[in-house]
């Protein structure tokens, strides 16, 4: 069997993966504070017998596409958006600390401030955060929650986590979707961090250019089957070449 099969199928499996990915972006084109995977490939040579004259293309370290999505002014008070590079932090299914730049929050049936996917906020001491029940919530830009009930004044009922990573300390995506710390362990709160009330940052997926990337990859898998087809018709005329007396 001619070993371009195997050479073809690494660079067809690429291309599933690259649409794959592509295709996860662009569904969430329109979620708040989405960030673009990257996917990248490099070609490796294969080492034996002869001339490298064979690649195979392997998956390298891509990440995420890290620019801000354009802002979006809600007047709810219950959306904000993170200046610069902070982060919102909140505990994940699995109970861990993981961060994310959607700013949509809701009040859960137990009093709980919580993300758009109900998962609960945490506040600068990595605990979720209480609203009292009939409450008026508002966010300050320093992240200060103050909540206000009728005849009462207002109080502080806590403060957002957030936290801004930096080359030592990066975030990375996790199989949930949301980011975490590349060891795993939470990062501390940056005091310094700013918020905008009643804005909501949008997907910084491109759609043209997710589409165009998608028939790019759909290109290069025919591509790839082709070079198959071309080896088993290569194969197939061999095997008569073979098999003549």
């Amino acid at each position: 069997m001619d070993r371009l099969i195997y050479t073809a199928v690494s660079g067809a499996n690429a291309a599933l993966s690259r649409q794959s990915v592509l295709a996860a972006n662009l569904a969430n084109a329109s979620t708040p504070g989405f960030r673009a995977e990257l996917s990248t490939y490099r070609a490796v040579p294969v080492r034996g017998d002869g001339a490298p004259t064979r690649v195979y293309a392997l998956e390298a370290t891509a990440g995420y596409l890290d620019t801000a999505g354009s802002a979006q002014r809600t007047s709810r008070n219950l959306d904000v958006m993170a200046q610069g590079n902070a982060w919102f932090a909140l505990q994940g299914l699995d109970g861990t600390e993981a961060y994310t730049r959607a700013g949509s929050f809701n009040i859960s049936a137990d009093g709980l401030l919580t993300s758009s996917q109900g998962l609960p906020m945490l506040d600068d001491g990595g605990a979720p955060i209480n609203v009292p029940a009939g409450s008026e919530i508002n966010f300050g830009v320093d992240g200060v929650i103050s909540v206000s009930q009728a005849g009462r004044p207002p109080a502080v009922a806590g403060r957002l986590k957030m936290v801004t990573p930096t080359a030592e300390q990066p975030l990375q995506r996790s199989a949930d979707g949301l980011f975490r710390s590349r060891d795993g362990e939470p990062l501390a709160a940056d005091p310094t961090a700013k918020l905008d009330p009643g804005v909501l940052e949008s997907s910084n997926v491109n759609p043209i250019e997710a589409m165009v990337g998608m028939i790019n990859a759909a290109r290069q898998f025919e591509a790839q089957m082709r070079l198959i087809q071309s080896a088993e018709a290569n194969d197939k005329s061999a095997t008569q070449l073979l098999g003549i007396q």
